[in-house]
């Protein structure tokens, strides 16, 4: 079956034009490959849960290091040199030195353009991973995609560190309408790493549909396992989906990883955002996953610090820096916008990058969290209330208290406030 592709340029996503009942169909014809996945995750499902359930117990009470960790994605930007350089301006002011750029199969023809971005990232200390999406033409013509892998990594090779291979193929619109067709997708990209000396990561799938990973994971050895794990749709990143909450959910993926992947596998999300309410066509949702610019710079502290100090999560990429619809930076006018997601992010990257980890404070309070780090020798505490306010005293009497967007707060003795906005205490 194919289907014109259509993008929807505003949302920065395809848009779903296989008609449903043909999207039935074909799910309806394709049967048996998903007994051969009810199979593959049976098999595997008793030993994923008892590990899990390891991991549950054991999150934000043993010591990890966090590296370089917190990321975001970038895009090159219509506009010329200026744009250009207001991007990697934007980025570097963050302290963040690793992006991901997205590379569409239908942006074959401007493969030069893109390597020239690419290379702008690099020569400024930018580490850059890529991401190759499809469209359904390269699933029933898969010489075109094979052409452009080959092409792209190439004209690549020595300017990126990771290539992604494929994009949350486990939504119809973008092209890939079952397991087995991702499969035979990604196959011909670990000859062609091979043979250019190259990283890959995937399987890329999006949202909370680990039941996909095992067969995948079988079979392709990728250096990195990747997730879109998007939960907006629930609102806040401690809320639950059929009662599995973000904590929850990297933990199971940790546990899926460590069983399926041969020798073990570091884990990415490569993909992760909350969409802004009132910005129209630009956000890629409707409804109930649109949240006010303070909401999504809350929720997007909170999903790191629960991502990254599980220890189960090497690196977290936001989509994306610039975008009008859920970016860090707005850029709907003449004079781009930092949006509170953005001071809240560039506060990320200055606390918790290359820190440790080192456990959970005891907090009473339901909702409420306190994460201890140490970096270059300071000890600090990062603490929000998912919900009421919650006061808390420390035992150390407390230095500085920073806010979200690393903005110094008055303090008077070692009580502090908790509530939906994330801060730093730092202790003497």
């Amino acid at each position: 079956m194919d289907f014109p592709f259509e993008w929807n340029e505003p949302a920065g996503q395809p848009h779903n034009v296989a008609p449903r009942r043909e999207r039935l169909r074909h799910h309806f014809r394709r049967a048996p490959s998903y007994l051969k996945l009810v199979w593959s995750d049976l098999r595997k499902g008793l030993p994923i849960l008892s590990l899990y359930n390891k991991y549950r117990k054991s999150r934000y009470l043993k010591p990890a290091d966090i590296g370089r960790a917190c990321s975001v994605s970038v895009s090159p930007p219509a506009g010329g040199p200026e744009a250009v350089e207001a991007v990697i301006r934007l980025l570097k002011e963050t302290g963040c030195r690793q992006t991901l750029v997205r590379l569409p199969s239908w942006e074959r023809d401007k493969l030069e353009h893109y390597a020239g971005f690419l290379e702008r990232l690099k020569a400024e200390g930018i580490d850059v991973t890529v991401a190759l999406l499809q469209r359904r033409q390269d699933v029933l013509r898969p010489v075109f995609w094979q052409g452009f892998m080959e092409e792209v990594f190439g004209r690549l090779a020595g300017t990126v560190s990771f290539f992604e291979v494929g994009h949350a193929w486990n939504r119809t619109k973008w092209g890939v309408w079952d397991f087995e067709e991702y499969l035979d997708l990604a196959a011909p990209a670990f000859e062609l790493a091979r043979r250019h000396g190259l990283r890959l990561i995937g399987p890329a799938v999006i949202d909370f549909e680990f039941h996909l990973y095992p067969p995948t994971l079988a079979r392709q050895p990728f250096d990195k396992v990747s997730s879109l794990l998007y939960v907006d749709r629930v609102g806040a990143p401690e809320n639950g989906q059929a009662g599995w909450t973000t904590a929850d959910k990297i933990a199971l993926l940790k546990a899926v990883v460590d069983v399926c992947a041969t020798g073990g596998r570091d884990l990415w999300v490569t993909e992760v955002n909350w969409p802004l309410r009132g910005t129209g066509p630009y956000s890629p949702a409707s409804g109930r996953p649109n949240v006010s610019e303070e909401e999504q710079a809350d929720f997007l502290v909170r999903y790191y610090l629960l991502c990254l100090a599980s220890g189960f999560v090497e690196r977290v990429f936001w989509w994306q820096l610039v975008a009008p619809g859920y970016g860090l930076v707005d850029s709907r006018t003449n004079s781009w916008r930092r949006r509170p997601s953005y001071s809240a992010f560039a506060g990320l990257v200055r606390f918790v990058d290359n820190s440790r980890f080192l456990g959970r404070e005891p907090v009473l309070e339901r909702g409420a969290y306190a994460l201890r780090f140490r970096k270059e020798g300071r000890v600090f505490v990062a603490c929000w209330s998912a919900g009421r306010p919650v006061r808390h005293r420390f035992e150390e009497p407390i230095r500085r208290v920073v806010d979200r967007d690393g903005r110094e707060l008055k303090i008077s003795g070692s009580e502090i406030l908790m509530d939906r906005s994330p801060r730093y205490v730092f202790f003497d």
